[in-house]
């Protein structure tokens, strides 16, 4: 039995598309009002605070352009720089092996891994430095030889070890440390765990799994939070102002202190600052 179909009422015409002339259609733009009024509003405030910066000679700018160079603001400026690779450095290495600790399935280990991250990051960084640098108060002398003996390798004291950009360097990693580690925790949590067992499975050791396989798989998740610490780090250096260590935050209030040009040396300070987290910004984007 064959099935027909009967298409002997139906136009043949009717049954495409018919064309249609749009040439007397006129094209008229979709309109956004919200997007005008908050384009004119924006361009006001710009104009203002441009206007206000220029004009107002209290700002003082023609003093921003002659300290902006200047040799002491440079030379903090590389120190501020310095701290913040060096600690940048050690923080990560120190926050990747704590992170590891954490994980881990020693119930000792993986507890002090997290007593030392809870310690420090309830610590504020400043009140930190500032034990740091008094710790020459509580121990006389740092000691390195066998526990529990009388067997000692070095006895150094602690005022001419601990000098301030050597407390402000330990400070500023050990804060960054505890803040990476939970970064890394993080990123290594993300990796799926079937990548550790197909990696098991092919008879690797741990410590090959845990830097062939998951912490590779893991800077997907780690580095753009971790950058965001960098550019924190970089902010933070200026607390340590409150050891006279000559970065330049400090060096921006030791000059106003002298010239009473108070908001032109902010400026100089809070410019450079901008450079750095501009650069920063740049280098994460990539």
């Amino acid at each position: 039995m064959a099935l027909t179909t009967d298409f002997a009422g139906i136009d043949p015409g009717s049954r495409t598309a018919e064309s249609k002339d749009y040439s007397g259609y006129r094209i008229v733009p979709a309109r956004h009002p919200g997007r005008l009024a908050g384009t004119i509003f924006a361009a006001f405030v710009i104009i203002a605070v441009l206007y206000s910066i220029f004009t107002n000679p209290r700002w003082g700018w023609s003093v921003f352009a002659e300290w902006f160079f200047a040799e002491p603001v440079l030379v903090g400026l590389g120190r501020t720089l310095l701290l913040t690779v060096l600690a940048a450095i050690s923080g990560s290495i120190l926050g990747t092996a704590l992170a590891l600790a954490r994980v881990s399935k020693s119930p000792l280990l993986s507890g002090l891994s997290w007593g030392y991250i809870w310690l420090l990051r309830s610590i504020p960084v400043i009140v930190l430095l500032l034990i740091l640098n008094n710790l020459g108060y509580l121990y006389e002398t740092i000691k390195i030889g066998i526990p529990f003996t009388d067997t000692v390798f070095l006895d150094y004291p602690t005022v001419q070890l601990l000098t301030p950009f050597a407390a402000a360097f330990l400070g500023l990693t050990l804060n960054q440390s505890a803040f990476f580690s939970e970064i890394v925790r993080g990123g290594i949590l993300s990796v799926d765990h079937g990548q550790l067992e197909a990696a098991a499975a092919l008879g690797l050791p741990r410590r090959r799994q845990a830097f062939r396989i998951v912490l590779p798989q893991a800077m997907r998740s780690i580095l753009p939070t971790g950058f965001n610490e960098l550019i924190g780090l970089a902010k933070s250096t200026s607390m340590v102002y409150v050891l006279a260590l000559p970065e330049l935050f400090y060096t921006v209030q030791v000059i106003y202190r002298r010239n009473l040009e108070v908001i032109p040396l902010l400026m100089v300070a809070t410019v450079w600052y901008l450079i750095i987290m501009t650069v920063l910004s740049i280098a994460q984007r990539y």
